[in-house]
């Protein structure tokens, strides 16, 4: 798993901090096995951690890594 957080996003403690939110946020998802790289947008740092973490619940049922998961689960978002 690779998170990037460029300069874009802002100085290096907003940086840091979305990263840290991201990596709970997937370590809390518990994923099969896959090689992922997520990248943050300048967006990133005025969200709060639910908004990421839907964003990024969005983003990964979008790629077929959430299938797995029962549909009431991924919609309710209740594995958080």
């Amino acid at each position: 798993m690779g998170i990037v957080v460029s300069k874009k996003v802002g100085n290096a403690v907003v940086r840091n901090r979305v990263r840290r939110r991201l990596r709970e946020i997937l370590r809390r998802m518990h994923l099969p096995s896959a090689d992922l790289m997520v990248v943050a947008r300048p967006e990133a740092a005025e969200a709060d951690f639910h908004e990421l973490a839907r964003d990024l619940m969005r983003a990964l049922d979008k790629s077929g890594l959430l299938r797995h998961r029962p549909a009431k689960e991924r919609a309710s978002g209740r594995s958080m």
